[in-house]
């Protein structure tokens, strides 16, 4: 990973399942994309076992790519993760972020344009492997006069239907990053609601930030500066999260208003302005690394509503996770039983904790 930070530009993940398994009814220059990309990651990766025996990587690179087999062992047994074939082979061909990521919402409402594909629905996202086609799809989005935002995926999911690679760009960076990434992934293989993309990465990313921190507290110790680190994250994600609660707030008021479209444009470019002067506040609180990106491309409601789909529920999976004593796999069961019962999670969870 090459900075938590660059989670800020769009996403931790990004799922391409459902193009490459059932492209039908999709663009066909898209799907092909996707596959190309996917396969080309898949054939050149090497096992773990030769990448370890080989010269091709530094002694901490080494160390790091060591800890995913324990990662993966942890999240099976101690939090309740599905075992799956993935993240046992690694592609070396480069030391960048493996995906390009698009998402587009309109200038006067905090949604996100959506796109179908079979079996996980509504994506509000788009994944490239080339950013000169991400660039091209940018440009026919704002043709149609939308916000868009374009960024860089640390890794991605194919759900279990394949059997995914590590990236070099995950073994460059922190203990802490590498198990909360393989911990976000592995809970969408686990549990990956159609439709539901701020449910999925919401619960992924709680349970990548508590999961990692049980991990490093028992292979490193509750005291060890790796722990403390993960620790860190998490009082920063609250942080943040309650900032961008603010941000959200804000911009409902303004686009909810009678006010004309120029107007409201204007309202809430002044908006965006005291948002950043704000944050520069903010950052004085924050005791990591991971948020200290955020405004450093021009926002908009693509931006904003893409960082809330990993940041804006945390505070309600929090609750949902401390009503079950802080049990992740407790807690994946509860939602497990929800699903087959309710629609929208998020809101069924939110009227469990009220009753």
């Amino acid at each position: 990973m090459v900075t938590k930070s660059s989670k800020l530009y769009l996403s931790a993940c990004a799922c391409l399942a459902a193009v490459l398994v059932f492209g039908a009814g999709c663009r066909a220059g898209y799907v092909m994309h996707a596959a190309v990309g996917q396969i080309r990651l898949v054939s050149s990766a090497v096992p773990i076992e030769d990448a370890l025996a080989g010269s091709d990587l530094s002694a901490s690179q080494k160390d790091r790519l060591a800890l995913v087999s324990k990662i993966k062992e942890f999240g099976e047994k101690e939090l309740g993760l599905k075992e799956t074939s993935s993240y046992q082979t690694i592609y070396l061909g480069s030391d960048q972020p493996p995906l390009y990521t698009l998402a587009a919402a309109p200038k006067d409402r905090l949604t996100l344009v959506t796109w179908w594909f079979p079996v996980v629905g509504r994506m509000p996202y788009l994944g490239f492997f080339d950013l000169e086609k991400a660039r091209e799809q940018s440009r026919r989005l704002m043709e149609k006069d939308l916000d868009v935002v374009i960024g860089r995926a640390d890794a991605y999911s194919t759900l279990g239907w394949f059997r995914d690679p590590l990236t070099l760009n995950l073994i460059h960076g922190s203990e802490p990053d590498l198990v909360e990434t393989v911990f976000h992934e592995m809970t969408h293989t686990t549990l990956y609601l159609k439709g539901q993309g701020a449910f999925n990465e919401g619960l992924a990313q709680i349970i990548g930030k508590r999961g990692a921190l049980q991990f490093l507290e028992k292979t490193r110790g509750l005291s060890h500066p790796l722990t403390l680190e993960a620790k860190a994250n998490l009082e920063d994600e609250r942080l943040f999260a309650s900032f961008l609660a603010t941000v959200f707030e804000a911009l409902e008021q303004i686009y909810r208003s009678s006010l004309s479209l120029e107007e409201k444009l204007v309202k809430r470019e002044a908006l965006f302005l005291h948002t950043l002067e704000a944050f520069e506040v903010l950052k004085d609180r924050l005791k990591t690394q991971t948020f200290v990106h955020f405004g450093r491309i021009p926002l908009n409601n693509a931006y904003i509503m893409a960082l809330g789909l990993y940041h804006s529920h945390y505070p309600l999976f929090e609750a949902v996770l401390e009503r079950h004593g802080g049990s992740i796999r407790e807690m994946l069961l509860f939602f497990q039983d929800l699903s087959g019962k309710e629609g929208d999670l998020l809101a069924a969870a939110g009227k469990w904790l009220r009753e």
